[in-house]
């Protein structure tokens, strides 16, 4: 739809022939803005909050529409509207700054009232002559190049979303709201502030500083704060570093139920922190319902978005005592050079037309008095006759105050980035120009969409060494100051600047903060804690509490074998396989170790009973060594005693195999040495049982024959044989599934047992079986010659020895498979020990005896004397 379409519709345009060649366009009703207004070749236009608010009079069918009224003059708008004009004279002082241009403005005031705005942004856009040709029209600039505006985000929207159909350059000092963005939809839109996106960013970079993961936000009924609750709670639950403990929208106007809602709210959470992205207006009328309902109540640390970081009106006496310590995100501060003077020299004039009403209302404002007739409209006229001549400097006022300068630095850099453009649209070479056929723009005929393709190039330095330029949204460099409300002991107040956030070369975000400077309202003057559940220690994980925030949680103890080590895990990790959880489940440590050692009690027991068992067997084949040519060692195949002896010194030492940490080559030689050992000892009592019946029936008639078969070679045969078969059955059982040390962890959970596994439980069981099959044939041949005469009685020590070790190795079987990891090593040595003492004790004890103390019965005289005797 053409602009001019658009114009007629808004404007109430009447459309009449008014002659009969060239239709004419004739304005029904002007619009009555408050404004200021300088000439110029070029045209700027401004718009401004110079008033709080406006008051519409009811409107009735049959009525003529009246005008609104603007009331609650705000002398800081008006400081912002000044400082546009003081950056125009400023550019037109400049020889090197369009040169040969001179500058004018159009400001006008919104009354902070969105449709007053509106009207204000098209009034510029189009202009306001009483009759226009559009033909006429339809050639040439548009009344203004640029507007620098507005300052409330959803006038900036509804303004953009018209006239950035036009591509008119609107520059705003004060919108943050992150849609604002949106390229597509405001092509035409630029600022020289921060996008709010910025800003919700910093605001999480101080909650993570301080450790606050649980706050309220409170944010304005408008596109500025609804964007940013959107923007914040999306943030803060992807960064993870906290959670909203509610979130409230403050009504505009008059609401005091709702606000008292939204206070009680307040006072019955737990989040000692208070995010608040809103208008000055709304946190005056929350704060007169904080005053009134919370006066108990202290431990509140506020947070304030740019819009009122640094508002004079909140830093009260009688509201400090609940804002005091206020951090907050303010607008960059900058020097103006000559603003001062410049404000100073303010005039209202004598003219009474309407062109530089906003002076006027400044000057009845400041000074409590009127203007003669015609009065001025925008507030109620009081007081003395005005001359004009009164002296600014003779009064307090908030107007001349440019020791914090914010919002005007924005405005002067937007001034200066439409001035900037301008200039390098004018320096344009003919042939060299950017636009269709290399053409440059003209003054004459200028179209605001070419000022925009410079304006979004602009890049310069300010006067005072700020750079400025806009990315590809048209946002500007993004960098806010940190602010803190210090309240002084006289009830004064004092802005300090405690540290800036700003845009790192990588794209994130570098929060400086000086927290020595930072006040803070408490106690101790020590930031609060604000959190919903405390921090969980390392040792324990979180837990959410079901159906609130992830922020509230309790805190769980990690079961056995997993720990944290960090707080507020969110879970718990399981230790390596060798590692157990401490008791306080926050480091893995290494697991106990178990096997039969040395070191511990029944470990030393074992070795002791081993060692005293081989130190008898030394010394019993010493004994039998030094009486070897006595009958009684003689006797029945001295030969095979001494192996016998040697046998059961093997079997003492092999227990020792057993006890230690397992490793392989003990693994491997335990069974084979301990099987080896016991078949060599059973094989020789059988041999040594087959030579006694051997010789019991040889000495019958016709019991020679028995003989020739159990001759020494024989017997010394038979022994190797039966043992080869042994060595053979632990050789193919190490090749083909060897045991090997392993690690069990299924017995405790926290101890690793050391063992070493068979391998092949059929290995084992055709070791042992084999032992089992020469010791019962062996206990059958000692039983049957038991009553043999006495010269021949070592059958009885046989059956005896025999009954000793099948007894312990039958009881063994089941207490091994019983018996877990070291126990069962204990098992098999005290099998081991147990039946290679029955095996020395009854065969070798009784000779001893007599070797020993009876010397007199170790004769042949008294052996077959007992013999003969009996016989």
């Amino acid at each position: 739809m053409p602009l001019f379409v658009i114009l007629m519709l808004f404007f109430d345009i009447d459309y009449s022939q008014g002659s009969s060649i060239l239709p004419s366009c004739a304005l029904r009703r002007r619009f009555h803005l408050n404004g200021m207004h300088k000439s110029g070749d070029v045209i700027l236009g401004g718009l401004f909050e110079v008033h709080y608010t406006s008051v519409f009079p009811k409107l009735t069918f049959t009525s003529e529409p009246s005008e609104h009224i603007c009331q609650g003059f705000d002398p800081p708008g008006f400081r912002h509207a000044m400082t546009m004009a003081f950056a125009i004279e400023e550019i037109n002082k400049n020889p090197t700054l369009l040169p040969n241009v001179t500058l004018g403005y159009s400001l006008y005031d919104n009354c902070a009232t969105l449709v007053i705005g509106f009207s204000a942004a098209l009034s510029l856009a189009s202009g306001q002559e009483e009759q226009f040709l559009p033909q006429e029209k339809c050639s040439g600039g548009p009344p203004v190049l640029g507007i620098v505006g507005d300052s409330f985000s959803t006038f900036s929207i509804a303004t953009s979303d018209v006239i950035g159909l036009f591509r008119l350059p609107i520059v705003s000092y004060f919108a943050t709201c992150s849609c604002l963005s949106d390229r597509r939809r405001f092509p035409s839109f630029f600022r020289t502030i921060p996008s709010d996106t910025f800003q919700v960013h910093a605001m999480i970079q101080i909650l993570k500083r301080f450790g606050w993961m649980w706050a309220g936000l409170l944010v304005s009924d408008d596109d500025y704060g609804l964007h940013v609750a959107q923007s914040f709670q999306s943030e803060l639950t992807q960064s993870g570093l906290g959670c909203l403990a509610y979130t409230e929208i403050l009504p505009w106007g008059d609401n005091p139920s709702e606000l008292r809602r939204i206070v009680e709210g307040m006072k019955k959470s737990t989040a000692r922190v208070v995010i608040v992205f809103g208008h000055q207006i709304n946190m005056i009328q929350l704060m007169e319902e904080v005053s009134l309902f919370l006066q108990n109540v202290t431990g509140l640390q506020w947070m304030a978005s740019e819009a009122w970081a640094s508002a004079a009106v909140l830093q009260t006496p009688r509201l400090m005592p609940y804002l005091g310590g206020t951090l907050g995100i303010a607008i960059r501060r900058g020097d103006i050079l000559g603003l001062r003077d410049f404000l100073l020299s303010t005039q209202p004039g004598n003219s009474s037309n309407n062109q530089n009403t906003m002076i006027r209302q400044f000057w009845e404002h400041t000074f409590q008095c009127r203007f003669a007739p015609p009065p001025v409209d925008w507030q109620e006229a009081r007081g003395a006759l005005c001359s004009g001549e009164e002296d600014l400097e003779s009064v307090q006022t908030e107007f001349l105050d440019v020791s914090n300068l914010r919002p005007e630095y924005n405005i002067y850099k937007a001034v200066y980035a439409l001035a900037h453009a301008l200039d390098d649209m004018l320096q344009c070479q003919p042939g060299r120009g950017p636009f269709s056929g290399h053409s440059c723009a003209s003054l004459q005929k200028l179209e605001a969409w070419q000022l925009m393709y410079y304006l979004e190039k602009v890049n310069f330095t300010i006067p005072f060494g700020d750079h400025v330029s806009f990315d590809e949204n048209g946002d500007a460099l993004p960098i806010y100051d940190i602010m803190n409300w210090l309240w002084l002991p006289d009830g004064g107040v004092q802005v300090l600047n405690v540290g800036v956030v700003k845009k790192t070369a990588s794209g994130g975000e570098e929060l400086i903060l000086n927290e020595e400077k930072i006040f803070w309202n408490f106690n101790n003057n020590q930031p609060p804690r604000s959190v919903c559940s405390e921090t969980c220690n390392p040792g324990t994980r979180m837990a959410r509490k079901k159906g609130q925030p992830v922020c509230c949680f309790d805190c769980v103890p990690c079961s056995e074998g997993k720990i944290s080590n960090k707080t507020n895990s969110v879970e718990c990790f399981s230790c390596p396989e060798d590692f157990w959880s401490s008791p306080r489940r926050d480091r893995c440590i290494p697991k106990t170790t178990e096997f039969l050692s040395y070191h511990e009690p029944l470990g030393v027991c074992l070795t002791t009973a081993s060692l005293l068992g081989t130190c008898i067997c030394t010394a019993v084949l010493g004994i039998f060594t030094y009486h070897r040519s006595t009958p009684m060692v003689r006797a029945n195949n001295s030969e095979l005693s001494f192996l016998i002896l040697v046998s059961l010194k093997l079997c003492f030492l092999c227990s020792l195999l057993f006890i230690g940490r397992p490793r392989l080559w003990t693994c491997q030689l335990r069974h084979a040495v301990f099987g080896i050992s016991f078949v060599l000892c059973v094989s020789c009592i059988l041999v040594k049982t087959m030579v006694v019946l051997a010789v019991f029936k040889a000495s019958k008639p016709g019991g020679g024959t028995y003989l020739k078969w159990f001759g020494a070679v024989q017997q010394r045969g038979t022994v190797f044989a039966l043992t080869c078969v042994q060595a053979a059955i632990c050789t193919v059982w190490i090749v083909t599934a060897s045991p090997v040390p392993h690690k069990n962890t299924q017995y405790h959970n926290d101890k690793i047992v050391y063992e070493c596994v068979v391998g092949s439980t059929v290995g084992f069981a055709v070791l042992l079986g084999y032992i089992g099959l020469l010791a019962i044939i062996s206990f059958l041949l000692a039983f049957l010659g038991r009553n043999l005469p006495d010269n021949f009685n070592e059958a009885k020590l046989i059956t005896f020895s025999m009954l000793i070790f099948c007894a312990v190795w039958v009881a063994f079987v089941p207490a091994y498979i019983n018996s877990p990891g070291k126990y069962a090593d204990a098992v098999e040595v005290f099998a081991i020990l147990a039946s290679s003492f029955g095996l020395l004790m009854a065969l070798f004890g009784p000779k001893c005896y007599v070797i020993l103390l009876r010397p007199e019965r170790n004769t042949k005289k008294a052996i077959m004397s007992r013999g003969t005797a009996k016989c």
